[in-house]
């Protein structure tokens, strides 16, 4: 029996590091190792270094396309939005998934079955945190891919609510089909690698722990008001990238006495994580607003409890037995934290319910999920 030949739109793959790259790279992966008979087509406008995204190149069945027109390959990201889907025809692409928020113009037009991926609509619950112009392109780029595709995947039941809200799509056009973590996250963590990496980055003995860019949206300030409430031997690690906004709250807790408690590491590589999460006594995600909350799920996954905000999607990812509190109050915050760090066995129920709970988001549960909707549009 011939293989189906299904197409992924993988630029984030090959050239982003977090974010929409570990979600692409996790579907791609968890689809080439389940049993369903297709052959992957990793489309991309360049190619980039990046050793995750070749790793997947040696699963069977998986390539990588890039603009076959050498045209195309001077204006790789006109390629992308407009001439795709000539080598997506050429190729035998008989379904193709938009990763990242968005499609091929005119692929409504081609033939070729379509799925996209909606992530979150922040920008249109918090403009704020995005400047005027690249809202106006995420409207139309989401917009015009969830009326364009024939299918929607949302990574939560909260991305589904907002697509439906906020673009008025049919909720029986989108399926919520959530993601997982990178399996590493699953492996144990030797006592010797626990000891290198508390070695290799000084960390303190007690912390709290917080990994995402540090961008106002992921409210480290809110982390940083409940540290004064916290015992004094009790540090926080902020793992992400720095930015402008990361230096402020650095420059309140300094104005605050804190500065000496707080420890950001930025570029802190894959095979480090783990061993951070492990050495956590509290992870702690006070985000404004997610389309999804990996890290929650990362932190469960090793085994460590979490305290998350409400008000979006993280109740789903952190499950019914991980806290949860207001990104607005600070103070309740602290009081959660100290609720895990006072109460042992509290503690060490909810890293035994968080490790049943994730079973949910594994590859397998995934990938069966994305094939069987494919197996529907094919």
């Amino acid at each position: 029996m011939n293989k189906k030949i299904i197409g992924f739109d993988a630029k984030r793959a090959n050239a982003n590091r977090t974010g929409l790259g570990n979600y692409s790279r996790f579907i791609i992966g968890a689809l080439a190792h389940s049993p369903y008979k297709a052959q992957w087509r990793m489309y991309i406008p360049k190619r980039k270094e990046n050793a995750e995204y070749d790793a997947l190149l040696a699963c069977e069945d998986v390539s990588s396309q890039m603009p076959q027109k050498k045209i195309w390959r001077c204006f790789s990201s006109l390629w992308r939005s407009w001439a795709m889907i000539e080598d997506l025809r050429r190729d035998g692409i008989r379904l193709f998934h938009g990763l990242s928020n968005e499609l091929p113009i005119g692929i409504e037009r081609s033939g070729i079955k379509s799925v996209v991926t909606i992530h979150d609509l922040i920008f249109l619950r918090y403009p704020r945190f995005y400047n005027p112009i690249d809202r106006r392109i995420y409207k139309w780029k989401f917009a015009r891919a969830c009326r364009c595709a024939d299918k929607i995947v949302a990574v939560s039941e909260c991305t589904k609510r907002d697509i439906v809200e906020r673009f008025h799509i049919a909720p029986d056009k989108i399926e919520v089909i959530y993601q997982g973590c990178n399996e590493i996250f699953s492996e144990p963590v030797p006592e010797e690698q626990r000891h290198r990496i508390v070695r290799k980055y000084d960390l303190p003995t007690r912390y709290i722990l917080t990994v995402g860019t540090l961008e106002p949206r992921k409210n480290l300030q809110a982390i940083v008001e409940a540290l004064a409430y916290l015992p004094a031997d009790v540090h926080v690690v902020a793992v992400g990238r720095a930015t402008q906004y990361s230096e402020n709250v650095l420059r309140q807790a300094c104005n605050a006495g804190l500065a000496s408690r707080i420890h950001l590491f930025h570029r802190v590589p894959l095979g480090d994580l783990p061993a951070i999460y492990k050495q956590a006594e509290v992870m702690v995600y006070p985000s404004f607003f997610e389309g999804f909350g990996i890290p929650v799920v990362e932190a469960l996954t090793v085994g460590v409890p979490v305290v998350a905000a409400t008000g979006s999607c993280l109740e789903e990812a952190g499950g019914p037995d991980s806290l949860y509190v207001s990104p607005d109050n600070s103070h309740s915050l602290a009081e959660a934290i100290c609720r895990i760090l006072n109460d042992k066995k509290m503690a060490a129920a909810m890293v035994l319910s968080g490790k049943e709970y994730v079973k949910i988001f594994s590859k397998e549960a995934i990938a069966a999920k994305l094939t069987a909707l494919y197996d529907k549009l094919l």
